[in-house]
């Protein structure tokens, strides 16, 4: 018997579309550390969950350690299913709790060496359940986020104009909706603060119908590399030393902590029996964590903070 993804004729096309864009995007990054004596390529680490797991699938991860301009990207496709949908994807579809599902994406964070060079996350994603003695329900989730280390005005509005432009075909009203839900998903309760500077968040959405929802999804997807690498190019060869690496560090303890503390995308996959070195890929290959730390009114370190960790309009 066909599964629910599979049943539905568009899915073949999301999953060639996901990886098509998983391949674009690591071709792109390649070919920026190629440009660098001694960059670093790509390892593709294809997987597949065996029987008797409670997941069940397949993916292949791609990711780049210690490269000259990126200290790690981790950028994966799965399409995996399972018996039972995990609490975190049934907080707000309750009726669906206990149901089969299905869920297909592709994921990224990018680490750069540089501190002036922000991290970077995207994900885009689709999910299907189907309760017994009913038809599948599907839906779409993801978006981009930044995360600097040094606020620079020109990258945050380049990148939201970038989130705006790619929501704009489907309504005008997506986009201040998608960026005040990215403000309020990647803030870190427990600290008080911003992840980042924010972009675009959406989650359980088919309110455009499957063909056009299908189409925002693909538009999102497509606009991350000019949303991110003229940043990167930008950045790349502006001159660091330890003070900034060390701050950077100490800025990629918050990303730590809101990936295993806060993130749904995290829980969903350690929940349902997902592949942990898959999962937290998105792991800095460095951070640190500093007691109370306070630093001077004024540094850049401070402007981080009062400036660009704030919820702001950036256009």
């Amino acid at each position: 018997m066909a599964t629910p993804l599979q049943a539905n004729p568009a899915v073949a096309q999301v999953r060639a579309y996901l990886q098509s864009l998983q391949a674009r995007i690591t071709e792109a990054i390649e070919a920026i550390e190629a440009a660098q004596p001694g960059g670093a390529r790509f390892l593709a680490d294809g997987w597949e969950k065996p029987p008797g797991e409670k997941l069940q699938g397949q993916g292949l991860t791609k990711i780049l350690e210690d490269g000259r301009v990126f200290e790690r990207a981790g950028c994966g496709f799965s399409h995996v299913s399972g018996p039972q949908l995990p609490p975190s994807a049934t907080q707000h579809r309750p009726e669906l709790a206990g149901a089969p599902f299905e869920a297909m994406g592709v994921s990224l964070v990018f680490h750069p060496r540089n501190p002036y060079v922000p991290t970077v996350h995207m994900n885009v994603r689709m999910i299907a359940a189907a309760p017994a003695g009913a038809a599948a329900t599907c839906w779409f989730g993801g978006g981009m986020d930044l995360t600097p280390y040094y606020g620079f005005e020109e990258d945050a509005v380049h990148f939201h104009r970038s989130c705006q432009g790619a929501l704009a075909p489907f309504g005008e009203q997506l986009y201040p909706r998608f960026k005040t839900w990215c403000d309020e998903y990647f803030y870190l309760k427990h600290r008080g603060e911003q992840r980042g500077v924010g972009g675009i968040f959406f989650d359980d959405f088919a309110e455009l119908g499957m063909q056009r929802s299908q189409a925002m999804l693909q538009s999102v997807g497509d606009a991350f590399l000019d949303a991110y690498l003229p940043i990167v190019q930008r950045r790349m060869a502006m001159p660091y030393g330890e003070r900034e690496r060390q701050f950077q560090r100490y800025r990629r303890g918050r990303y730590v902590e809101f990936n295993l503390v806060w993130d749904r995308g995290t829980h969903f996959g350690l929940q349902s029996g997902g592949r942990s070195e898959s999962i937290l890929l998105s792991m800095p290959p460095q951070a640190a964590w500093s007691y109370q730390r306070q630093d001077p009114p004024g540094s850049p370190e401070a402007e981080l903070l009062t400036r660009f960790l704030v919820r702001r309009d950036w256009l």
